[in-house]
């Protein structure tokens, strides 16, 4: 059975998703909307709560609470990484312009802004026994911001993580300056001779710290999704341990898994 609260939620969801309620629309005051439906401020405030968790609301201290404009939406499906494995061996002009965030977007590259940092950094016991490499030896940390120019936070927090030695056979992947590099990471790992055999995907919901509720401008109620991404070369060596953090209010997960028949 439904929750008063619950009933209250669904009631000014379906005016949000119905365009009653519009985005940068003010809410009534809490104390308004208590009256109108009748509860408790408790109650009501645990409506709202609801609504924040969700994303559709955002309340501005000292202002109110407001309609939030939609973020923009982030589809990841189980077929991206081949589409990429697709890509690598294209052209320089082929790849341009049409990497995995604007697939998953449907933006287009002028329409985001990109940032990537660049650091040496020594492997710590967990990367280094996934590696398969001693503790120290050095890596290539690479931080991604990603964001729609429309929008002041970006659709994740992301990083990767690449042995030194092996990228240091083509300089231009040491360079920061180089990305967006079109066809992503299978692209830039080509250039090395190197394939990908498999990819191996861990996804976690929790709630997000304080500091990715504020880079990623969300409510300490929504959750974000935890993605850890280690990806295999065709002989079973690790290549790249990837680590997205995606916020529930924009992201959706899509995998679509293929059985065998019976024989």
């Amino acid at each position: 059975m439904a929750t008063k609260y619950d009933r209250i939620a669904a009631d000014l969801r379906e005016q949000i998703v119905g365009g009653t309620l519009h985005p940068g629309q003010q809410l009534p005051p809490e104390t308004t909307l208590r009256d109108h439906y009748r509860v408790s401020l408790v109650t009501m405030r645990r409506a709202l709560d609801e609504l924040a968790a969700e994303g559709l609301i955002e309340k501005r201290h000292g202002y109110g609470t407001f309609v939030r404009k939609p973020r923009q939406r982030v589809v990841r499906d189980a077929t991206r990484h081949q589409w990429e494995k697709d890509r690598a061996r294209l052209s320089h002009g082929e790849r341009f312009g049409t990497g995995a965030t604007e697939r998953d977007t449907g933006l287009e590259m002028k329409d985001l802004d990109f940032r990537a940092d660049y650091a040496i950094v020594p492997a710590d016991k967990e990367s280094a026994q996934i590696f398969g490499v001693p503790a120290g030896t050095k890596l290539l940390k690479r931080v991604y911001r990603t964001k729609p120019k429309s929008e002041e936070y970006p659709l994740g927090l992301g990083h990767s993580l690449l042995v030194h030695d092996v990228v240091a056979k083509n300089p231009d992947l040491l360079d920061s300056g180089n990305e967006p590099w079109p066809g992503g990471t299978q692209a830039q790992l080509y250039t090395l001779g190197i394939e990908l055999g498999h990819i191996k995907e861990e996804i976690i919901a929790r709630p997000p710290s304080a500091s990715e509720a504020e880079q990623l401008g969300i409510d300490s109620g929504v959750s974000v999704f935890d993605l850890r991404k280690i990806s295999f070369d065709i002989n079973g060596r690790v290549v790249e341990i990837a680590n997205t953090v995606l916020a529930g209010d924009r992201t959706q997960l899509v995998y679509t898994i293929n059985l065998d028949r019976w024989q």
